[in-house]
């Protein structure tokens, strides 16, 4: 079968293939024997800027800026966005400039989330940084910024919140093969993928790489961390969709496709439950890991959740995406004090 991937620009940022690891000390802190059998893909040993996810979506996102002679990189998010600080990184790395758009969109002030994690690193990676309020269109001054850049005969390229759009999804489609030579290698089939939700690009180019393999699309789930589950599901199924429409593919993406869990947002976006501060301490003191308290440290609550109420059991084998966000932990240090 010929690659679909090799049309599209891509800027190699990633070292190599994730690997896979077994989680047998979490098993055991579960209960051991009828516990399944819970693996993690280390997508946040990615490098390059702190790594994390985000670098799978830019290759192909700084592949496009790149081919169509941009000079300047600019994209959006929250004020804390693991996506931004990333694409400060790659843009770096890529010779171009960027500039982050973010909103105060997370209802936190204190020290710790205004000026630690990836706000630091913005700033050290030399971004240029435009902050709104909760309420301001950062994708309106993005484009705002498109054309004063213009008047100065520079070109700039724009993405949304993620780099979820279908060109930076591939990402994640292409991840999906990935996965899938791995479970070759390694000699099993997982029954479960797991991922955190957010804009929904990571879940959405798995599912699509699924779908355009063959394989079962139903294998990869979701919990949503930042939008209400309905349109989370709207905007994975979408997403993969157009993911496919790129690969000119015959594959269609239906509803029941597209598995996506509420029970781990809590209150809404950025903001930690019980259970993700608790899950965070657990997988930090048996497995030595720092999942996120945004994206990671939700979605794997979601995950020993489903565990505990023998959703999964013996004889499963699980793979849950660690999609990086390390920043985070320091940018909301007060929610670990105890």
């Amino acid at each position: 079968m010929p690659d679909p991937f090799v049309r599209f620009p891509r800027r190699t940022l990633l070292e190599g293939v994730t690997p896979i690891q077994r989680l047998t000390r979490l098993e055991q802190a579960l209960g051991g024997r009828g516990v399944p059998a819970i693996f993690v893909k280390r997508d946040d040993l990615t490098g390059l800027g702190g790594g994390g996810n985000k670098l799978r979506k830019l290759e192909y996102l700084l592949g496009a800026a790149l081919a169509a002679g941009c000079d300047t990189f600019i994209t959006t998010g929250a004020r804390q966005s693991n996506h931004a600080r990333l694409s400060a990184a790659a843009a770096v790395r890529a010779g171009l400039a960027c500039e982050l758009v973010l909103t105060d969109r997370v209802p936190r002030d204190d020290e710790a989330y205004r000026r630690n994690g990836n706000v630091l690193l913005d700033d050290l990676l030399g971004a240029t940084v435009h902050r709104l309020p909760a309420t301001g269109d950062a994708l309106s001054v993005a484009k705002q910024r498109v054309q004063a850049l213009q008047a100065q005969g520079r070109q700039a390229y724009v993405v949304g919140a993620g780099g979820s759009s279908p060109t930076g999804c591939l990402g994640y489609a292409n991840c999906a093969v990935e996965i899938t030579r791995q479970e070759v290698e390694l000699g099993l089939r997982f029954d479960q993928i797991v991922v955190p939700n957010g804009s929904s690009g990571t879940h959405a180019g798995l599912l699509a790489g699924m779908v355009a393999s063959d394989d079962d699309p139903c294998r990869v789930c979701s919990y949503t961390v930042l939008a209400p589950l309905a349109e989370a599901r709207a905007d994975t199924r979408t997403l993969s969709r157009e993911v496919l429409d790129l690969f000119g593919a015959d594959h269609r993406v239906t509803d029941d496709d597209v598995v996506v869990g509420g029970d781990a947002l809590g209150e809404g976006y950025g903001i930690p439950t019980k259970a993700t501060i608790d899950t965070v301490r657990l997988v930090a003191r048996t497995e030595g890991l720092l999942l996120d308290p945004v994206y990671g440290g939700k979605a794997m609550a979601g995950l020993l959740g489903d565990v505990r109420a023998g959703r999964w059991s013996g004889g499963h084998k699980l793979l849950f995406v660690m999609t990086g966000g390390l920043p985070g932990l320091f940018a909301y240090e007060p929610a670990f004090r105890t």
